[in-house]
């Protein structure tokens, strides 16, 4: 998704295009990766996840090659939609093959590397991205997204094992895809640890959508704007890598996901607090978003487990459902903080995300008395 961000620049130019035309080359992607997890979840659930893994890394291959190869706006768009896809094949895939493979925390761990690895993926896209853009034109993202989708179609064929689907029996067409998802919904152990990721999701993206110019506010440069943006995702890295680490010495799961929502809350009441004592500095706003990183990355991998591990007939519906409603819900947090008055600043922001940690405090407790990890 972010590697060929950097070239989206100067696609007006080249393509003779309104930089209008040229978003849509994002949303064709995004809209594209949300409805895609729908369809490959429920597919993975009665073909397998490896052979969803493998057709949808081989439409990635094809969508990164026709994008490199475009000549139009129209076609480099359709192929952004291709790619978004293919990815959300690997991405339901993914997660549904560690409910699979993996028993017991086991599962939880493997969550937290994938999230770990989430965490790394785009901003180090940004930065190949434009380094590629610099020194090999703008085609060359779409180059190494097909080279690197090639190696990972090789590397699912040979090294992941090949299972008999658990649901192959069941029918399947729209009707029996509704039926999947609706089971799910009504279940409360997977609605209530959903709404804690989707709540979750809707917090950081709040950050993300009003980040940039509440930092601009503060007399951060545009060069130096990334680096203050990172402080959640290496937040997240860390948490991620301490879910491991505490899950290998005994540590409960459910004691983790009560230390990931407390710093959840806590970072935004530590931005609102030094906002109403008028510290208005961009590191009163980046460290803290740096804990919140952390507390996600001790909430998400076990919250994850229980929402793809509820019905193991539908774990790939489940990391479906899970995905796109986190999108949803994110895409709200980035809308909601624009309707901050500007002047708001950095306790705008605090009181936006600040909501959404308390939903989903509020979410994490309902979801504590369905189940026990």
């Amino acid at each position: 998704m972010t590697v060929c961000l950097p070239s989206m620049q100067d696609w007006a130019a080249l393509f003779d295009a309104s930089p209008g035309s040229v978003q849509w080359t994002l949303g064709g992607y995004v809209g594209a990766f949300g409805v895609g997890q729908i369809v490959c979840g429920a597919l993975s659930d009665r073909l397998g996840r490896k052979a969803v893994l493998l057709g949808g890394l081989a439409v990635v291959v094809v969508g990164s090659a026709l994008a490199a190869a475009a000549s139009e706006l129209w076609l480099l768009t359709l192929a952004r939609a291709a790619q978004g896809v293919g990815c959300a094949a690997g991405a339901v895939g993914g997660r549904a093959a560690v409910q699979d493979l993996f028993v017991g925390r086991a599962r939880t761990r493997m969550m937290a590397a994938i999230g770990m690895t989430m965490g790394v993926g785009p901003p180090l896209g940004i930065l190949l991205g434009g380094q590629l853009h610099a020194h090999a034109g703008w085609r060359a993202g779409f180059v190494l997204v097909a080279v690197l989708a090639s190696a990972l179609w090789l590397a699912t064929w040979l090294g992941l094992p090949r299972q008999r689907p658990i649901a192959a029996q069941t029918p399947f067409g729209l009707r029996a895809m509704w039926r999947g998802y609706m089971q799910l919904l009504r279940l409360p152990v997977f609605s209530w640890h959903v709404a804690v990721l989707a709540m979750t999701t809707a917090a950081f993206y709040s950050f993300l959508g009003g980040g940039p110019l509440t930092l601009l506010g503060m007399g951060v440069s545009v060069e130096r704007l990334g680096l203050y943006m990172m402080y959640p995702s290496a937040g997240f890295i860390v948490g991620n890598i301490m879910t491991q680490q505490w899950l290998r010495r005994g540590v409960d799961e459910r004691a983790l996901m009560r230390r990931g929502q407390s710093m959840a809350v806590l970072a935004p009441a530590v931005i609102l607090l030094l906002a109403s004592l008028d510290v208005h500095s961009p590191l009163a706003l980046a460290l803290p978003m740096l804990l919140l990183g952390v507390g996600h990355g001790l909430l998400i991998p076990p919250t994850l487990t229980v929402t793809v591990g509820v019905v193991p007939l539908l774990a790939g519906s489940a990391a479906a459902l899970a995905g796109l409603l986190q999108q949803l819900a994110g895409a709200m947090g980035s809308v909601a903080v624009g309707w901050l008055p500007p002047a708001s600043g950095a306790l705008g922001l605090a009181l936006a995300m600040m909501c959404w940690a308390v939903a989903g405090a509020a979410a994490h407790y309902i979801s504590s008395r369905h189940v026990a990890l």
